[in-house]
């Protein structure tokens, strides 16, 4: 794989106007497609085969005028008592009018019919019908609906439009334009020259629109999640700055070395291409196999991010050659550009200007120190680890309800205003479905399950009966004591499945947007371990081919769930247990978002290879030619230590600026990521590793003959390459 990455680096810089020209044709037409084909989002999190689910196609075919989104308007008088006033019940009965009269509403029910007022007269609760689901409900069809009740609000009341038809698309602010700000930086700092930084950046870019760009365009024919774009966006933005951090690296050095920049950027892509080549096909793997938990929403924003990561990959082996091509020696800082102006290509300069290699850096002494107290810098870092990860065993899964959004959202004043007037129970109301063979069936039925159901713990009421026209199906509310992501309220929907589940003459199923969230959390938890199982197991072969080694995939293993027991700790301590909320602008802890963990473990476990790869590498790059195991591990970690450090530094920007954004979703997924990038480059990769590579010794490359014979070379170091240019008389060293 080196050799032919190799030629094509080399092919690319020869060829770069025309390589440039090629992807700017790309980004061109994937942004007209984009344009001209894009699709909505949808906001809702479905799970096919779930009880919740079922009871929605029931109703959508049984009883339509029944299955769009909900909404409810929460109403508060200015004085107790003034809701029994004929002057009051006006009020509110111009509100209701006004509201059946709504675009895209099919009716709005008075609360003085279905009793929905609190018995100090002050609240009341109007429940509004909408022809379609929420995701098709238009943006003027939702503004209408969040301005209704104007004239009441000139009188003084407060009418707070809510329920599900809220739900939207997070925006894509300025905030996280931040994190782009301190990458490019990081950028700067690292290679002293603005070419390098600008150059990478630009080319980080480049890939991300691409990526995007064709994401939108698939929109109209793939119903993506309004949090799948953002999630692209991230892992975009991330690792393509990241890659090209890489290549341009191992580029600079070559030039330093004395090689022409063509040959100079050919042993790049051919070294430092091959690693990322491998890193993201790590990425791709771990985010596609999400689609084996057989969970479409999850499935989608997997392939969503695996696109433009596979897209940042093809960008780096490509367009970054090209561009290193146009930018020459000035990717190297001013300083040293006259140095190997000097030199003759392919050749050490005559005048021995050319630096020596200096193993005094940072990286060097870091890794001495290391090696030097191994046992306790890794029962130090076990201990620090273990103490993070000790929330973890109380981490808890939900959908995010209206109580979670941003304080002074409409969705958050309606969720809060119903809390008070009615209570918890209110914001997270279930529906339950009775569908019987016939009219008389169904009647018979639904006095039984309304009795049961109302005899179930933590059941506050039950609403009377919607019957369809047939009078083959009927709808009944039911209001818990305890709020949507309760444990009490999971409890609830148990416990009412439970009871329910001997009545004859119909099917009786139990849904709302509570119990879909509810049904979610738990087919995603249920996936979690295999998923979790599936991605250690790949590590383990994956690296197997790389490093040729039992040992070093077991440790990199045992170090990435070192990782995510840690990130799910802290993670659960700020957004679930509310510890330190303020630094990060949460205004409610909650339950994490359901599927954050299993997330989390894909995304975090091709980052985690990428650090693994372009550290270790090196270590064994240098120890197949003679370098003793410590000292192949400090060559490797003073080689590494700079650019994983950027290239960490530059994640955790990335993602941390979308902890600036409001959505609770983003925000934990941004923070997940970003502490996770941390823990597992610095801690993990740049500490334990080292440490545990000394300690293991030559042993750390040990694999059974059978084994290496049996498992394909697919020379990420580069070796056939080093082979290949030996041949050729290349003097240089790769």
């Amino acid at each position: 794989m080196a050799t032919l990455l190799y030629r094509l680096g080399r092919g690319a810089l020869r060829r770069r106007r025309l390589v440039v020209a090629l992807w700017l044709v790309v980004l061109v037409v994937a942004g007209l497609a984009a344009a001209t084909l894009r699709g909505p989002t949808a906001s809702n999190f479905t799970m096919p085969g779930t009880e919740s689910q079922r009871a929605l196609d029931l109703l959508a075919e049984q009883f339509p005028a029944a299955s769009g989104a909900t909404g409810t308007i929460t109403v508060k008088a200015p004085a107790d008592g003034q809701l029994a006033t004929p002057q009051g019940q006006a009020v509110v009965r111009e509100l209701v009018q006004q509201a059946s009269t709504l675009p895209g509403v099919v009716g709005a029910v008075d609360p003085f019919q279905v009793g929905a007022v609190t018995p100090n007269g002050r609240y009341a609760l109007v429940q509004v019908q909408f022809a379609t689901g929420g995701d098709e409900v238009t943006d003027d069809q939702r503004t209408a609906y969040e301005e209704v009740g104007a004239a009441a609000k000139a009188q003084g009341w407060q009418v707070a439009p809510g329920g599900e038809v809220l739900g939207g698309e997070p925006e894509i602010g300025s905030t996280e334009a931040l994190g782009v700000l301190v990458a490019a930086i990081v950028l700067i700092i690292t290679f002293g020259s603005l070419v390098a930084a600008g150059m990478t950046m630009l080319n980080a870019l480049i890939g991300v629109g691409v990526g995007m760009a064709g994401l939108f365009a698939l929109s109209g024919v793939i119903e993506l999640t309004s949090t799948a774009p953002i999630l692209a966006l991230m892992l975009g933005l991330a690792v393509g700055i990241d890659y090209s951090l890489f290549i341009t690296s191992r580029h600079r050095q070559n030039l330093l070395e004395g090689l022409s920049p063509e040959e100079a950027v050919g042993r790049a892509v051919g070294t430092a291409g091959s690693a990322v080549v491998f890193a993201g096909a790590t990425v791709v793997i771990a985010l596609a196999g999400l689609a084996v938990v057989n969970i479409p929403f999850l499935t989608v924003m997997g392939l969503a991010a695996a696109g433009t990561v596979t897209v940042a990959v093809l960008v780096a082996i490509t367009l970054q050659p090209a561009l290193l091509g146009f930018a020459g020696r000035r990717v190297l800082p001013r300083r040293l550009r006259s140095t190997v102006n000097a030199a003759a290509p392919g050749e050490p300069s005559d005048e021995e200007t050319l630096p020596v290699e200096d193993r005094s850096g940072f990286g060097f002494r870091w890794a001495r120190f290391v090696i030097r107290f191994r046992v306790p810098v890794i029962l130090v870092s076990l201990l620090g680890l273990g103490l993070l990860a000790l929330p973890t065993p109380d981490m808890r899964l939900a959908l995010p309800d209206a109580s979670t959004a941003t304080v002074g959202s409409p969705a958050r004043v309606a969720s809060d205003l119903t809390t008070e007037g009615f209570g918890p129970g209110f914001t997270g109301r279930l529906a339950v479905v009775v569908a019987g063979d016939d009219a008389q069936a169904t009647a018979a039925a639904v006095p039984q399950v309304a009795a049961m159901i109302q005899r179930t713990e933590n059941v506050l009421a039950v609403a009377p009966p919607q019957l369809s026209p047939d009078g083959r199906t009927a709808l009944l509310g039911v209001v818990p004591k305890t709020g949507p992501t309760d444990e009490a309220t999971e409890t609830l929907v148990h416990d009412v499945r439970d009871a329910v589940s001997g009545v004859k003459g119909a099917e009786v199923l139990l849904t709302g947007a509570t119990a879909i969230g509810i049904d979610v959390s738990e087919k995603l938890s249920d996936a979690l371990p295999i998923y979790l199982l599936l991605v250690v197991g790949l590590s383990v072969l994956l690296l197997m081919l790389v490093f040729r080694s039992l040992l070093v995939p077991l440790k990199a293993a045992l170090g990435f769930l070192l990782t995510v027991a840690a990130t799910f700790g802290i993670t659960v301590a700020i957004f679930q247990q509310g510890h330190l909320a303020d630094l990060v602008g949460l205004d409610s802890p909650a339950p994490l978002v359901s599927f954050l963990p299993i997330l989390l473990i894909g995304i975090l476990f091709g980052l985690a290879m990428d650090y693994e790869v372009f550290l270790v590498s090196r270590m064994r790059e240098d120890f197949v030619h003679g370098d003793t195991a410590r000292e192949a591990t400090i060559s490797g970690m003073g080689h590494g230590a700079r650019v994983v450090t950027a290239a960490a530094l530059i994640m955790m920007s990335v993602f941390g600026g979308f902890v600036f954004l409001e959505d609770p979703i983003i925000k934990s997924m941004g923070f997940a990521l970003a502490i996770g990038v941390a823990i597992d480059a610095f801690v993990v990769r740049m500490t334990i590793v080292p440490a545990v590579m000394s300690l293991l010794g030559d042993h750390a490359w040990w694999l059974p003959r059978w084994l290496n014979r049996a498992l394909p070379n697919v020379d990420i170091e580069g070796e056939g390459l080093r082979e290949h240019l030996e041949e050729d008389r290349v003097p240089a060293r790769v």
